[in-house]
Order: C-alpha cells, then structure tokens, then sequence
C-alpha cells in the first residue's frame, strides 16, 4: 500500500525554517537533529496517519520527542496536510486559519 501524499502549508514550513534558524544559530548539531526529528516524525505521521489523537478543527497532532514541538495535520482528499510545526510555547491555536477556520463576526 502507498503511502497518503504529504503537503506542507506554506506557514508550517516557515515555521520549520524558523525553528531550524532558531537551533542553528546554538548548534549545527542540534538543528540537523531538529530535522532528522522532524523527517522521522513525518515518516510516522505517513505511515499511519490517524493513529495519532484528533486535536480540534478536524486535524490531529504528533508531538516529537526530542524537542518542544508538534505536527498538526490533518487528511484532505487522500492527502496529509500539515499545517503547523508548533512551537510548545506558541499560543495554542495560531494556526487554526490555516485549516480554513474563520472568527465569528463581532
């Protein structure tokens, strides 16, 4: 069976870059780690996408291991869309328009 096509949203992979800059700038070591973690995980995440638990907005979240970050994902037409590598710091649900959520009209 084929693996289910991965798509970045174009804010999840600023936020990719944003945190490899982040460990970069401390440590080679320590960003190339960021990145082996963050393949490693995506390999999971295709491998069995709905194994991970439904985070809001009909998506789903893996946190890594190894650094203060998770995947938030979600299937769409075949496919695993990610829309956020979120910072465990980060306010929770920034990137909820990301999915297609709109506020409510005030």
């Amino acid at each position: 069976m084929l693996a289910p096509d991965l798509e970045l949203h174009p804010d999840a992979l600023e936020d990719a870059l944003a945190g490899y800059s982040w460990y970069l700038e401390r440590s080679v070591r320590v960003a190339d780690g960021f990145l082996a973690e963050l393949e490693r995980a995506l390999r999971l995440i295709r491998t069995a996408p709905e194994r991970w638990p439904s985070y809001g907005f009909g998506t789903r979240h893996y946190v890594l291991r190894k650094y203060p970050y998770s995947i938030v994902y979600g299937l769409k037409g075949g496919s695993i869309v990610v829309y956020a590598f979120a910072h465990g710091k980060r306010g929770p649900g920034y990137w909820k328009e990301r999915v297609g959520w709109k506020p409510p009209a005030t």
